[in-house]
Formats: C-alpha cells, sequence, structure tokens
C-alpha cells in the first residue's frame, strides 16, 4: 500500500457510520456467486444514483458514467471484486481502482483518452457518478472471508484516497522545477431537479492535474485534488491530508497553494479572508455543520479567526482579460456580540478584521470552500509558511444545460471550457508568467457583482448569516 496520504486515519470511524440508507441495490456485474447484498446500507449519496430528472428518463449518475465509458471500470471493478479471495487481495484492488478511476478521469480531460465515450471530455460528473458506484459496491459486498467494519472502512478510505488524486498528487525533486497544488470540489445541491449538475472546480482539478506551465523562472508542475462536499469528511481531515502532506516536505513543498471553487454568478473572485465558521448549509449527505472550525488533529495550527490571503492578486488581476471578470473580494463578516457568536446578524466590512473579532464568513461564505482555505493557510501559516503564497479562487457559476431536459448542451460545454482556460491563465498570472487570452463562451455570461460587503458575502452558496 502507498504511503503518501495514507495518514488519513480519523476517516475510518466516519466511514463505518457513514450509511445511513438500506434501499434495493443498483444492478452490478456479477460472477456465478451473488457477491452483493442489496439490503446493506449505502449512503445518501449513494442513494441518489437511482435519482432521474423531473421529466423522467434514466437514472442522471449511471448515465452520465456510460456515455464517458466509465462503465466498463465500474463492471471490472465489481467483476474483480466478487473474484477477491482475501483481505490483502482486496485492498490492493481498492487501491488500484482508486488510483485508476482518478488516472483515467485525467486522462479523459485532457485528451489522451478519446476511445471513452461521446460526452464532452471535460465534463468532471461521470467522476463524481462512477466513484459511488464503486463505493457504493464496495459497501454492499459480501466477500468470501470475514470483513470486519473497520476492515471495509479501510477499503473505502483507500479507493477514496486514489479516486480524488490524494494518492497522486506527489511532487518529484529537483531545484529548477515549481511546484503547485490546487483543489477542486464534487458536484453539490444534487437533490431533485439538481441531480444534473456539475461544479467547474472539479472540472478545473482533472484539466490542471499534472500540468506543467512554462514561466520565466522555469517550468511550474501543478497537482490538482478533488474534495467531498461532506462535512464529516473535512473533519476527518482530508484537507490536511493533501495541504499538509505536501507543504511540511521542505524538498518538494509547493511554492503556491490554492483551493478554487464554485462562487458567484458570471466573475471570478479572488477572496481576501477565510473565516473560522460554519453556516451549515447542507451537504451532500445532507448533514448540517453550525459553529467554529475545529482543529484537525496532529497539525501546528494558530487559533486565529480569520486569515488573510497571500496569493499575488495584483498579477492575477493583471492577467490577460478572459471570458469573466476577475475581482478582489475584500468582503467579510463578523458577529456583533463576540460573546455569542451565532447570533444577532452579522455584521460586513470590507477593512480588516479587529482583534477579538468572531468571524462569521469569510469573503467567500461560510461553506466549505470557504473552509477549504482557511484550514490548508491554518496549516501554511502554523507550519510557518509566510513565503508560500496561498489563497482561495472563486469561479463563476456554470449553470445547467438550457433544456430542463438535457445532460449537456454546447453553450453548457463552452461555459466550462472558459472557466478551465481562464484559471490556468490566472494560475500562469500569479507563477509570473503570461499565457493567451483564453476564448469567450458560447453565451458570454454579464457579471454581477455585489452591491455591499453583505450582498457579495450572501452572493456565495451556503452563506447564511
Amino acid at each position: 500500500m502507498k504511503t503518501p496520504g495514507r495518514r488519513w486515519s480519523a476517516l475510518l470511524p466516519l466511514l463505518i457510520a457513514l450509511p445511513v440508507l438500506a434501499v434495493p441495490g443498483v444492478a452490478q456485474a456479477e460472477t456465478a456467486r451473488d457477491c452483493f447484498d442489496g439490503s446493506a446500507a449505502i449512503t445518501v449519496e449513494e442513494n441518489r444514483l437511482t435519482a432521474t430528472l423531473p421529466s423522467g428518463g434514466p437514472a442522471v449518475g449511471p448515465e452520465l458514467v456510460r456515455l464517458a465509458g466509465f462503465d466498463k471500470l465500474v463492471s471490472d471493478f465489481t467483476t474483480r471484486l466478487c473474484a477477491t479471495k482475501t483481505a490483502s487481495r482486496a485492498e490492493k484492488l481498492a487501491e488500484t481502482a482508486g488510483d485508476g478511476l482518478w488516472r483515467t478521469a485525467v486522462d479523459r480531460a485532457q485528451g489522451r483518452r478519446p476511445d471513452l465515450g461521446g460526452i464532452d471530455k471535460a465534463d468532471d460528473r461521470p467522476l463524481y457518478w462512477a466513484r459511488l458506484q464503486m463505493s457504493k459496491a464496495l459497501r454492499q459486498w459480501t466477500p468470501r472471508f470475514p470483513l470486519t467494519a473497520p476492515a471495509r472502512a479501510n477499503l473505502l478510505k483507500t479507493f477514496d484516497l486514489g479516486a480524488r488524486g490524494l494518492d497522486d498528487a506527489r511532487f518529484p525533486l529537483g531545484p529548477s522545477l515549481r511546484r503547485v497544488l490546487v483543489s477542486g470540489f464534487d458536484p453539490f445541491t444534487l437533490n431533485g431537479a439538481g441531480v444534473r449538475i456539475a461544479n467547474p472546480s472539479g472540472a478545473a482539478a482533472l484539466h490542471l492535474d499534472g500540468k506543467v506551465i512554462q514561466t520565466p523562472a522555469g517550468p511550474a508542475l501543478v497537482q490538482a485534488v478533488s474534495f467531498p462536499v461532506v462535512w464529516s469528511y473535512f473533519d476527518a481531515g482530508i484537507v490536511e491530508a493533501a495541504y499538509g502532506e505536501a507543504l511540511k516536505n521542505r524538498f518538494r513543498r509547493p511554492e503556491l497553494i490554492m483551493t478554487i471553487s464554485q462562487g458567484r454568478p458570471g466573475r471570478f473572485d479572488i477572496e481576501r479572508w477565510a473565516g473560522a465558521w460554519r453556516g451549515g448549509f447542507p451537504d451532500n449527505l445532507d448533514a448540517s455543520v453550525v459553529g467554529q472550525v475545529p482543529p484537525a488533529s496532529g497539525w501546528p495550527q494558530p487559533a486565529v479567526q480569520f486569515i488573510e490571503t497571500t496569493l499575488p492578486y495584483e498579477k492575477m488581476l493583471a492577467a490577460p482579460a478572459g471570458a469573466y471578470q476577475v475581482l478582489y473580494n475584500q468582503a467579510f463578516c463578523v458577529w456583533p456580540d463576540s460573546t455569542k457568536p451565532g447570533t444577532g446578524t452579522a455584521v460586513c466590512r470590507t477593512d480588516a478584521p479587529k482583534p477579538g473579532e468572531i468571524a462569521a464568513s469569510g469573503g467567500g461564505g461560510n461553506y466549505l470552500s470557504n473552509e477549504s482555505m482557511y484550514r490548508s493557510n491554518r496549516l501554511r501559516t502554523g507550519l510557518g509558511l509566510d513565503g508560500v503564497a496561498g489563497g482561495h479562487l472563486h469561479t463563476p457559476v456554470l449553470g445547467t444545460p438550457a433544456d430542463p431536459a438535457a445532460l449537456t448542451d454546447a453553450d453548457f460545454e463552452a461555459r466550462r471550457a472558459a472557466i478551465s482556460a481562464q484559471i490556468v491563465t490566472l494560475l500562469t498570472a500569479a507563477l509570473g508568467g503570461t499565457a493567451p487570452t483564453p476564448a469567450p463562451p458560447a453565451t458570454p455570461t454579464t457579471p454581477t457583482p455585489g452591491a455591499s460587503p453583505r450582498a457579495d458575502v450572501l452572493a456565495v452558496p451556503g452563506t447564511t448569516l
């Protein structure tokens, strides 16, 4: 088993506790022996594998997997799982399947797998839904040998780390190589008609992973990972597993880290402030959490309410113009009574937090995007890495295909491509280089900057003040 990223031991009890639903199982590839228990409990996310559009038709998740050609990966995995006879082989299968799914998704997104499916190669949704099909299979698998709950949780952890790129996010040695680590997110708000939603930050992670950006100071290698939209995974330390392991390695340390997520309509935002407050917007497990961002065990972390970006935002704002406006968002919010956080109406400003003020929101809201910036940069500051550039980039809202019964269309795909291309331009600028001006989307979007600090914060999904 690989060692990088495997210190995510806090996830084991979480993965044991995650199943909350017992529903009829989706058909799986099987051998003559029935090796899946369709009545075994699955997660809220996995249960959405049966969800269709309001207009009907096939289940959206499996259909997206099929359209991308990932159904072959899922089928092969379940067949091999049924044939697995020992715990050690199960561990190896979980590892290779997770790593293989991520690598296949990256290769497809970057044009190296033209043989896989006819849907847009940059679409992040097939990876998300294939991952759920495979985790569901692991959860409902009835092996030929005794398998304890902790052992099954370890298999799920091993698979998930690989399928999110965390095993792949390693930098080579070399004094002339510049290093950049970024992260995106899964799709979210998937209930009801939202089941077809994509996330441009997840697509950007696939587009960027392994990409080499040429700069005047030498080539910069970008590594990318994709985070779940789940509060409890953040409690278990997934951000620290990605960014902490990279930052503490002084011989392979990235010089720039950037968390990326979907933000406001029609604009990119470089967020100035991350705040230490969780606003409780429901996650992909339909769970809500309100309160202070908890510490991460085992890592040096300052107990601060706000952390300021160190991204070179001036260079990013001066990057070649793209399809969308780029703003430096300085808004943040504090609770009116620092002795009673969570009560009253939050006060939003654009100056700077004062000593003793308690965060109600960073500029990027108080959902998991804000927390990804807060946690990754809490590590950066806690490790004393003031020379590392770090912060958060909110992408424009991607939206959905115009036809409510469609899974994709040309404008939807063009908007996603424009967002990914502009992220490359912004990263290149942050590294001191220049990049060609990205092409505009097929359907230009009008920027809609907020009219006030409060409006700017409230415009971000997951902000409740």
